[in-house]
């Protein structure tokens, strides 16, 4: 969830620096970020972004290497302004 008064800073900063600095990591082939529809937006709006890696080891090279550092950069730029958490998920169909 990202507090109205940033949202859009905060989209830009998502856009032209976080995701393209998580890419670059080389862990991750794509990735996908969405907007959630049908949320309450009393207090923020709500995303998701998905990165795609090709083997879990690749995702846990990216753990292990870059996580902390660019989790602790969204935590000093952002603070409390915006809430996230991580999920570890397989595809099971397409």
């Amino acid at each position: 969830m990202v507090q109205k008064d940033i949202h859009d800073q905060w989209l830009q900063w998502m856009q032209q620096t976080h995701i393209p600095e998580v890419m670059q990591t080389g862990c991750f082939t794509h990735y996908q970020f969405v907007k959630l529809l049908d949320t309450d937006e009393t207090e923020g709006l709500t995303y998701a972004t998905q990165y795609f890696a090709e083997s879990k080891s690749q995702y846990n090279m990216y753990i292990e290497k870059f996580a902390t550092l660019l989790r602790n950069q969204a935590t000093q730029k952002w603070g409390n302004a915006t809430i996230g958490f991580r999920s570890f998920m397989q595809i099971i169909a397409q």
